[in-house]
């Protein structure tokens, strides 16, 4: 392992939407609560949010999904599982691999913690590679917008999603032991997944944990023609061209094409995952670990017309069979955590740490094309301040390590290895009505690609400040005020070749500089008696945005794709807000709604930045009772018109959905059967978000249930 950089990091602030929810409780507030829907046999949350903020109080909130919600949502990747939180949507690539984009931001922008860690995954590299986070195994999961996510890495500008489990147990059970278990069911792609977990009280102060989980699916069933209008105009053009000149065959199969619906061929997916760890609490010190395996397999729908390069040694002019393109990954994973409870000026020290061996394989029918190998290691150690005088603090370290390789025909990025290592500190001071935040980051970033003979030095330093008003008990105002900078990935700087899954040839440029963000918010928060909102309107201001673009030319037959650098404007809003609006005998009725703008340019006559998503308005209706949910719920979306040069319109679609969830034993028992019909109107929507949304619709009429079983 090469010998890492010593960075000092300094770190943000918060600012993410304190979550007002009746959206099934979607959203809580930072601070970990004992609801119900996430464990029915012990009085103390089985739930650490994210590292600092449990025991800071943090300007604004974070908005989460955990319990009978978080069921409801459950999907193949994580991304999926998000979409109905204000300003999040996703990637949907292919069910197999769909990453969270929040507030217009993607890929390195966007951070997808562990626990407080990185996943040590290439989901980064590119939009076709799966998350190694599995949604059937997460007690919760948080999403930080704005500068909270500076408590992570500066380069995480659009956000940060926390996926919280199990593996390493954070109490003893008081029971002989704790079984949780879930079983789903959807039509749509007759996807069918299993998990559960145990654990064990082997003494008063010792625990183990084990757990696994499958998941296999289908084709994705949609709603209408898989291809877009633009698409099918496309191929439609080729049958009259083909037809005219006499090849039928031709014509035939690009009629086949055009007239494609039902099902999106080759988006299957099959996943299992399994691991066990302990943890063991003295006095004042606990220690943990934990063993896991995740394998996965899934299918990359091919955009019509794409074409890949011929492999070294085939004859010229003699034309092999392509199979569908499929992925293969799997990762073995250790991870660490302890911690010290002190006294005197400092409350406690935590640590964690995980080591990551992955690999993926993409496949081109029985081929193999391109093996993706990745070895990683990441640890953070953190020192909590006691409260004194209204005065609270929280500072560490944090080193993470990347030994990346690429090796086939269509490796786009060399090998190469990253070493990050840094220091932040988070200071917060509360006097009367006002609560003062402060902190800084500094990191330093070394990319070495030593095949082709490049080393690049990076220092980032990120600092936020923040200032809230608690204008009574039930409502606060405030402002957030951002310096971040990110250091560019190493497929930013390094990328050079043929891409198989995106049907692209990607170029990088060695010569990047950093990304620096200049970002602002001011939100609104208010939680009354029957009612609660939250709204936040920012600015980001990014300095040498890095984007990919086509430039117009041909390398093996693929467009070829640059990334560059140019100033770009994020501007936006977020609101989430509900109310109660009467009693109906046992039932409490309730409404809720999210809704999420951002607009994006490039300057200096750059036009749109690409895949942003539009306009987004969503109301439900609830009705509550303490054995029976039932919901009701219209997402609407607009028309994406604002595109850059290269991409196409996205049609605007609303999206229909009842659910409903019962507990026959009552609230306070850990048994749920949950219902829902979604997508009832069988609307052909595409993400803007989506590299492959002219050619991979979401689901169509999808029933789902599930059943979820705590003793």
């Amino acid at each position: 392992m090469k010998s890492p950089y010593i960075s000092v990091s300094l770190i943000a602030l918060l600012v993410c939407n304190l979550s007002p929810s009746a959206y099934a409780q979607a959203t809580e507030t930072a601070e970990p609560e004992n609801s119900s829907g996430d464990d029915f046999h012990t009085d103390k949350p089985i739930v650490v949010t994210a590292p600092f903020l449990e025991e800071l109080n943090i300007l604004a909130g974070t908005s989460a999904l955990s319990g009978d919600a978080l069921t409801r949502e459950l999907r193949p990747q994580i991304g999926d599982v998000l979409t109905k939180l204000p300003g999040v949507s996703t990637t949907s690539f292919t069910p197999g691999a769909s990453r969270p984009v929040i507030r217009g931001l993607q890929g390195p922008r966007v951070l997808i913690l562990n626990d407080g860690l990185g996943t040590i995954d290439v989901s980064t590299t590119s939009a076709d590679h799966g998350v190694t986070v599995e949604p059937l195994l997460l007690d919760r999961i948080e999403v930080l917008r704005g500068p909270a996510v500076l408590l992570f890495g500066g380069g995480a500008i659009g956000g940060a999603v926390n996926a919280i489990d199990k593996r390493i147990p954070k109490n003893v059970p008081d029971e002989a032991f704790h079984l949780d278990t879930l079983a789903s069911y959807a039509t749509a792609a007759n996807e069918f997944g299993i998990s559960s977990s145990l654990d064990i009280p082997v003494s008063d102060n010792f625990v183990v944990h084990f757990d696994g989980s499958y998941r296999d699916s289908g084709n994705l069933s949609v709603g209408g023609f898989v291809l877009s209008p633009a698409l099918r105009a496309e191929q439609l053009e080729i049958v009259a061209e083909e037809t005219e000149e006499g090849n039928l065959e031709e014509a035939a199969e690009a009629a086949e094409l055009a007239n494609l619906e039902g099902s999106i061929p080759n988006t299957q997916t099959e996943t299992y995952n399994f691991g066990g760890g302990f943890n063991w609490f003295g006095n004042g010190i606990s220690f943990g670990a934990s063993i896991s395996y995740l394998d996965s397999n899934y299918g990359v729908p091919e955009r019509p017309g794409a074409e890949h390069a011929e492999e070294e040694g085939d004859e010229a002019g003699e034309e092999e069979e392509e199979g569908p393109v499929t992925i293969g990954l799997d990762q073995l994973k250790f991870d660490v955590r302890s911690e010290i409870n002190l006294s005197g000026a400092f409350e406690k020290i935590r640590f964690r740490a995980a080591y990551a061996d992955f690999q993926q394989i993409e496949f081109e029918g029985d081929e193999v094309g391109t093996i993706f190998d990745n070895e990683g290691v990441e640890a953070r150690l953190e020192l909590v301040q006691s409260e004194k005088n209204g005065w609270r603090g929280a500072s560490g370290i944090q080193y993470s390590y990347r030994d990346f390789s690429a090796i086939g025909a269509e490796a786009f990025v060399p090998p190469n290895q990253t070493n990050q290592f840094g220091i932040f500190t988070l200071q917060e001071i509360s006097k009367d009505s006002l609560d003062l935040e402060a902190a800084v980051r500094l990191d330093f970033v070394d990319s070495e690609a030593p095949s082709i003979g490049i080393d690049r030095n990076f220092t980032s330093f990120s600092a936020a400040f923040g200032l809230g008003y608690n204008a009574s008990e039930s409502s606060k105002i405030g402002v957030n005020l951002t310096r971040a900078e990110r250091a560019p990935s190493p497929e930013e700087l390094f990328s050079n070749g043929p891409h198989l899954a995106t049907g692209t040839f990607e170029i990088g440029d060695a010569t990047f500089g950093t990304e620096t963000t200049y970002g602002g918010e001011l939100y609104l928060r208010v939680r009354q008696s029957g009612w609660q909102l939250s709204l936040t309107g920012y600015v980001n201001i990014i300095d040498d945005f890095i984007i990919e673009i086509p430039t117009g030319g041909e390398e093996d037959d693929l467009p070829i794709f640059q990334f560059i650098q140019n100033d770009a404007d994020f501007v936006g809003v977020e609101f989430q807000g509900s109310a109660d609006i009467a009693d109906m005998g046992d039932f409490k009725i309730s409404v809720d709604g999210v809704a999420d703008y951002v607009n994006a340019s490039l300057n200096d006559g750059g036009g749109a930045v690409p895949r942003i998503p539009p306009l987004r308005l969503l109301g439900g209706l609830e009705a509550n009772s303490d054995k029976l949910n039932l919901r009701a719920e219209l997402e609407w979306f607009a028309d994406q018109d604002r595109n850059a040069e290269f991409e196409s319109e996205t049609e605007g679609f609303a999206l229909v959905n009842f659910s409903a969830a019962w507990k026959p034993l009552g609230k306070e028992t850990g048994v749920t059967f949950i219902a829902s019909a979604n997508n009832v109107f069988d609307v052909a929507g595409r993400r803007a978000a989506s590299f492959t949304k002219d050619f991979a619709p979401l689901a169509g009429r999808d029933f789902r249930i599930s059943a979820k079983f705590s003793f």
